[in-house]
């Protein structure tokens, strides 16, 4: 059986996040799913900061997003960030924002990023790094 890698993290929401209708604009999502990758990043050692020391930039390519209730003032919200494995050389990652209050799933997404050398360069092969940090947290 596979082994799973998610985080979850706690988002409060802030007056400055929500828009004339007390609803979080939608643009913020963004930047909870952000802060699951790093939290993921930090507990794994996959952040931006460990892929540069590398010698590799993973920008995000491909985004995708569905909004399913709204998030308002003084919620908070769990941002869950799983790791899907993959065979390309590339990074995918699923998020799932529940509201706390009531546990309910308000938002769910995906993000694939691709790695690219430090001067730019698409990397169509997986770097020994990254085949590296799979066999160490996929083996069951």
């Amino acid at each position: 059986m596979p082994v799973e890698l998610k985080e979850r993290i706690l988002i409060p929401i802030h007056f400055s996040e929500v828009d004339v209708l007390n609803m979080v604009w939608h643009g913020h999502y963004i930047r909870y799913m952000e802060d699951g990758r790093e939290a993921f990043g930090k507990k794994y050692d996959l952040g931006y900061r460990d892929m540069y020391n590398k010698g590799f930039l993973a920008p995000i390519v491909k985004l995708e997003t569905e909004y399913k209730r709204q998030l308002t003032y003084h919620d908070s919200a769990i941002v869950e960030t799983t790791f899907i494995d993959d065979r390309a050389a590339k990074i995918i990652f699923d998020y799932k924002i529940y509201k706390v209050s009531d546990e309910s799933l308000v938002f769910t997404a995906r993000t694939i990023q691709v790695f690219l050398s430090k001067d730019g360069e698409l990397q169509l092969t997986i770097p020994d790094f990254f085949e590296a940090w799979k066999k160490q947290w996929l083996q069951a």
